[in-house]
């Protein structure tokens, strides 16, 4: 590659369900769910630019398990829009990826790195495509994706593809934790007991630290006891996020990462140092969620 033209970054967030409901089963095998979803300022990082020839690299600490190929997603994404909008108006790219988040750890990552690339590749193609419209594009690459492009406190539905905002929803104190256990989403689902559990419960009207913690205890994760019966690591890195100090824990998604929810950044900087203390090797970062409203 040679020249690269008015490069920008873009934040892919990391995407916490801090509750998700099973509730039915498509007859062509998409689950149905119910989940509150927040997204935390902690990802990865995508630059875009234009260049002579298009191009895909991959740096950070978990580089070594992106692929290169046709079947990333944030590959995939450059050519939905590309295709959408037509080689004429979509010149060649450098696609920068900076990954922080591990690969296939139940908080959105390739989903969200997807994300940044369409809203990336959008103004940098220059192209007018409204958010309606690109959620569709989005949702022919995953389901997770237009939540991803969201990317604001919300209530998910259907196969996760029906979005609810969650209007006054504060900035939220985090820990991540992920033990580095490889788990898979279709083993997950394909050893669930129960796939028409009860929907989620109405959210408290005024939402802060005391009122989420409260409703969280009557929600659940139904992945979560399925994923610690087949990876028990997950056990332990929620039993680290109690010991911490944890006002709450549970693992995001179909796992392995946990979060721990904590009142304060500052107390949740000083669980993520002990926790990295006594596990170097896990991945643990403190971060804050994004409020529904700029802060």
């Amino acid at each position: 590659m040679d020249t690269e033209i008015g490069s920008r970054t873009w934040p892919a967030h990391a995407k916490i369900n801090l509750a998700l409901h099973v509730t039915g089963r498509r007859p062509d095998g998409y689950h149905l769910i119910e989940s509150l979803a927040v997204f935390t300022r902690f990802g990865d990082r995508v630059e875009v630019a234009l260049a002579d020839s298009d191009d895909f690299t991959v740096s950070g600490r978990y580089a070594p398990s992106v692929p290169l190929d046709a079947s990333n997603l944030a590959l995939r994404a450059r050519d939905a829009l590309r295709r959408e909008a037509g080689s004429e108006r979509t010149p060649p790219v450098a696609i920068k990826l900076e990954k922080n988040l591990p690969v296939a750890s139940g908080v959105g990552g390739g989903s969200s790195d997807a994300a940044a690339v369409l809203r990336g590749l959008v103004r940098t193609w220059d192209l007018a495509i409204d958010d309606a419209r690109l959620a569709r594009i989005g949702l022919s690459l995953g389901a997770d994706v237009p939540m991803c492009l969201a990317a604001k406190p919300l209530v998910a539905r259907g196969i996760g593809d029906e979005l609810s905002m969650v209007p006054d929803f504060s900035a939220l104190g985090l820990v991540l934790v992920n033990p580095g256990t490889p788990v898979s989403t279709a083993d997950i689902f394909a050893a669930l007991s129960r796939r028409d559990n009860e929907p989620l419960a109405p959210l408290p009207r005024s939402i802060d630290f005391h009122s989420l913690r409260n409703w969280l205890e009557i929600t659940r994760n139904d992945l979560e006891p399925v994923a610690v019966a087949l990876q028990p690591a997950i056990g332990r890195a929620l039993s680290w996020l109690d010991k911490a100090g944890s006002g709450f824990s549970r693992m995001s998604g179909s796992g392995a990462t946990c979060f721990g929810l904590f009142e304060t950044g500052n107390v949740a900087k000083r669980a993520a140092a002990e926790i990295r203390g006594r596990q170097p090797d896990w991945f643990v970062a403190a971060t804050r969620s994004i409020a529904s409203e700029a802060e």
